[in-house]
């Protein structure tokens, strides 16, 4: 009996968090609808090389919110003092970093973007764009850490509901500022500025939520508290940041094999594959706060077996998505592609099949790094995301495109993906086989 309702309470988690996760990369993918219909390739190639950026920011929020938040789960039932005022002293503590970011943002935008890859194409487009979503670095900071203290607060629920309607703001402003307001690209960058704010509005009714034991105390931020929470949140931050570092390599790559189209393709596809991995975001950001508190109360049969449903799901996703995307791939190029450009379908038809092979071995990775961020295994988890983004990715991007052109570049995720599940399937065994203390 015990066994079933933990597995309903896991499978409501990961629908729930599925659904939010899938509100945030569709916001981003509407975003990118609306930009290519606005400034064709050209649009298409600018916010890729914006999107290291926003990738950043992302990870700012979520090294300080999956870290906060796990603190919060393993102390809530047995040391709820400790926990006190660390949600306020993390959002302070956000804010400030967003207010900085917001500056250079717009202070230093032209050697920033060169620094990311623009040339004189792009530039103009790109800067603009930057100098927009960069004033809202505070609100999506903000936003990251409060959905993940809610959702570890038992209200998942919430979550997916303001996740689901930040994404409806996005698709109703994009269409106003684009097409009536007729303000292009920067119609686009307004209507993501809004967005965390419609969240935060709705998060704010988890006072009324009767279980709730979170509680919002402004309190100057105390280092040890932000070095804890970052400690748990570092590998999290390590594969959010990834996300930006590989595209930034996959750009300067691409660029030179390809030129500006292979980037606009590439385009198509890291934006198609925010969906997917929304999917194993989903899933792993549902099976985090359980197997926190399975490890809280020291049973680790639990944590297994939420961990394998966990995978299990993960595996399933992918089997469906990548049929889906094989199958379908020239009309989800066309979506994109508002100018009909045959190199831009040419170089992305040939790098769906190839690139989303990864999708077999990406979720159980996210997974795994999850489950050991829970056990309180931060240097673990810390090693894979190291890994997974850097040490190995990186040099395979370069070294394949090299060696093997845009099929080698395409191949690159796939190898480190691989190699990753091997290290991480070790370090799930070892924890598993001898449990640690907590």
């Amino acid at each position: 009996m015990q066994k079933a309702a933990l597995l309903r309470e896991s499978s409501s988690y990961i629908a729930r968090n599925i659904a939010a996760s899938l509100g945030i990369s569709l916001y981003v993918i509407i975003d990118t609808l609306f930009i290519a219909i606005a400034a064709g390739a050209d649009g298409l190639a600018a916010l890729n090389i914006v999107l290291p950026v926003f990738n950043f920011i992302s990870s700012i929020g979520l090294l300080l919110g999956i870290g906060g938040s796990t603190i919060f789960s393993i102390n809530k039932i047995h040391a709820r003092s400790k926990i006190a005022t660390l949600y306020g002293q993390l959002l302070i503590f956000g804010i400030l970093v967003g207010v900085i970011f917001s500056l250079i943002g717009n202070l230093a935008t032209r050697p920033l973007l060169m620094l990311l890859g623009a040339n004189q194409q792009t530039i103009g487009l790109a800067s603009s764009y930057l100098k927009i979503v960069s004033l809202g670095a505070c609100l999506f900071i903000a936003n990251y850490i409060t959905v993940n203290f809610v959702r570890n607060d038992g209200n998942p629920h919430l979550t997916m509901l303001a996740t689901l309607a930040e994404t409806s703001t996005v698709i109703g402003l994009d269409y106003l500022f684009v097409f009536v307001f007729n303000w292009g690209m920067n119609g686009a960058a307004w209507a993501t500025l809004f967005s965390p704010l419609v969240s935060l509005v709705i998060l704010t009714h988890h006072r009324k939520f009767p279980l709730r034991q979170l509680q919002l105390k402004f309190t100057w931020p105390q280092w040890h508290s932000i070095l804890q929470a970052t400690k748990l949140g570092f590998a999290s931050f390590l594969t959010e940041m990834s996300t930006g570092i590989g595209i930034l390599m996959f750009n300067l790559v691409l660029e030179r094999i390809a030129g500006t189209y292979a980037i606009a393709a590439y385009g198509v596809i890291a934006n198609t594959a925010l969906v997917v991995l929304a999917l194993f975001n989903g899933v792993a950001l549902g099976i985090q706060p359980l197997m926190a508190r399975e490890f809280g109360n020291h049973v680790w049969k639990n944590i297994k077996m939420v961990l394998q449903e966990g995978i299990l799901v993960c595996l399933m996703l992918a089997v469906i998505s990548y049929i889906i995307l094989v199958f379908f791939k020239y009309p989800i190029i066309n979506i994109f592609n508002i100018e009909h450009q045959p190199d831009l379908i040419k170089y992305a038809a040939t790098g769906i099949p190839l690139y989303f092979i990864s999708s077999f071995f990406s979720g159980s990775n996210l997974c795994l790094m999850m489950f050991l961020i829970a056990i309180n295994q931060p240097r673990y988890a810390l090693f894979l995301s190291i890994n997974r983004g850097y040490i190995i990715l990186l040099p395979a991007i370069y070294l394949l495109g090299l060696w093997g052109g845009l099929t080698g570049v395409w191949l690159s995720t796939v190898i480190t993906e691989a190699m990753v599940l091997l290290l991480g399937s070790y370090f799930a065994w070892r924890f598993l086989k001898n449990p640690p203390l907590n």
